[in-house]
């Protein structure tokens, strides 16, 4: 599925940011991201999403998990952030540092 990172498009369902290294299913990309990184899903939904800063996306079928904030829909796993989340229905666990807002758990 297309996921767009900072403009520039990926085809994959597991994305990880790691410093400013963009990992999607387990492969490294040469391309670094600094700044604000900003997730975009076009299709479907990704199995999981993983970044040392803030995570915002939408609906995703497994796992979130971000060093800052999350932000993002319904999650069919477990959400974790190192401060703040917001998102829809959540399947799994929650593990926050400050705030959680959310739907319903599943």
């Amino acid at each position: 599925m297309p996921i767009i990172i900072n403009g520039k498009v990926y085809n994959g369902s597991n994305v990880t940011i790691r410093g400013s290294q963009v990992i999607i299913d387990g492969k490294p990309h040469g391309d670094a991201v600094s700044g604000v990184v900003e997730v975009r899903i076009t299709e479907g939904t990704p199995v999981s999403v993983q970044s040392d800063m803030d995570v915002h996306c939408g609906d995703v079928a497994g796992d979130v998990t971000a060093g800052m904030d999350v932000e993002c829909g319904s999650v069919g796993g477990n959400v974790r952030s190192g401060m703040s989340i917001t998102c829809g229905d959540v399947s799994g666990d929650i593990n926050a540092g400050m705030g959680v807002s959310m739907g319903r758990r599943r």
